[in-house]
């Protein structure tokens, strides 16, 4: 069985329990191996700058790796 299946059989078990005191034990038992990502909030500078980049992009003003890797290693050989 592959870990989806799993996951959704898992879903579909939890979704037909009314058990609340089991329930609560599964909750606590998931919590000690998942903990939700926070949530992440940008600043409106933020998304002004990403948009701004986005421009870039899409009219060829960008670095690729190889050059960006060139540009620090001239900055840390001075």
């Amino acid at each position: 069985m592959t870990r989806q299946e799993l996951k959704n059989l898992i879903h579909e078990s939890i979704e037909n329990i009314d058990d609340d005191e089991f329930l609560r034990l599964m909750k606590q038992i998931l919590d000690r191996k998942y903990v939700p990502p926070e949530k992440v909030t940008i600043s409106e500078d933020q998304i002004n700058r990403i948009e701004s980049a986005k421009k870039d992009i899409a009219v060829g003003k960008y670095l690729t790796n190889e050059e960006a890797t060139q540009i620090i290693d001239k900055w840390l050989t001075r």
